[in-house]
């Protein structure tokens, strides 16, 4: 369980990045971190890492307080940044000499992402393209097998195929024992495995909720002639987000939900009256 009370944050120039943050993210879930660039996703991935440290508030992941930066904490903690910055070895030297600060790294499990990556243990690091040391960087974030991994746009530099065995491999590693947090503006590359929603916009969290309690009071259509909370036009024609007031099942657009949010300064407020109090 992760807990952030009041949290907010700001570098040396005293340029607010977060404000008053409050939430609670429970094991067996994979969040997506949304909002524009600038906005301070990379940051909060550092504060929940333990790399910063909050100026108010405070952070408990399973009691631990990250920035006191415990061996019991950062053991089970494992940041895939954007940037990979690997030292020069091979890939087996880096597993030998990193793989015993993670008590539950499962070997076996690394050299099967290795080859399902298509990538050699044998290779040496500076010898791999940006993507195939991010598809090293991944496979041994998963090996790790922490109850918390935290992922800043992991599909950068990947290719297609790659990008089909990220999705697939995330599926199948989530549990109910662990979170996973992924920062990106890659949404398509991700949005089937998401399965909350948190979006950041001027240093507040302003939205917070599951994809299966949106679902309950939007639906996504198009060519619609009702009256729509907010509207695209696209090639294929118009895209809309209705009040899903006959509660019809629609696949879930993140891309074009997010858009709403940053496009309408009315939509949030819009979902939020049409969400039950309950779920408010």
């Amino acid at each position: 369980m992760i807990a952030v009370e009041n949290l907010s944050f700001h570098y040396n120039n005293n340029i607010t990045i977060f404000e008053s943050i409050t939430s609670e993210l429970a094991p067996g879930h994979i969040y997506g971190l949304l909002g524009l660039n600038g906005i301070g996703k990379t940051t909060l991935l550092k504060l929940l890492s333990g790399a910063l440290f909050p100026k108010t508030g405070v952070i408990r992941i399973n009691g631990i307080i990250p920035s006191e930066r415990s061996t019991p904490f950062l053991s089970d903690v494992y940041f895939v940044t954007d940037e990979v910055d690997l030292p020069d070895w091979t890939i087996a030297d880096i597993c030998s000499i990193y793989s015993p600060l993670y008590p539950k790294f499962d070997l076996v499990y690394f050299e099967s992402l290795l080859t399902s990556f298509q990538v050699d243990n044998r290779e040496n690091i500076k010898d791999l393209s940006y993507g195939q040391r991010k598809k090293v960087n991944i496979a041994f974030a998963l090996a790790s097998n922490v109850s918390l991994l935290l992922m800043d746009e992991p599909t950068n530099g990947l290719d297609i195929p790659a990008k089909t065995q990220f999705r697939k491999i995330i599926a199948k590693h989530i549990s109910d024992d662990k979170i996973i947090i992924i920062s990106t503006h890659q949404i398509r590359d991700i949005h089937h495995l998401i399965d909350h929603l948190l979006i950041l916009k001027k240093h507040k969290l302003v939205l917070d909720k599951s994809i299966y309690e949106l679902g309950k009071v939007i639906k996504f259509v198009r060519n619609s002639h009702q009256q729509a909370l907010y509207t695209e036009n696209h090639i294929d024609g118009d895209h809309h987000i209705l009040a899903n007031d006959d509660q019809e099942d629609s696949p879930f657009d993140i891309e074009l939900f997010f858009n709403a949010i940053h496009e309408n300064p009315t939509f949030l407020n819009q979902i939020k009256q049409i969400i039950p109090q309950s779920h408010a």
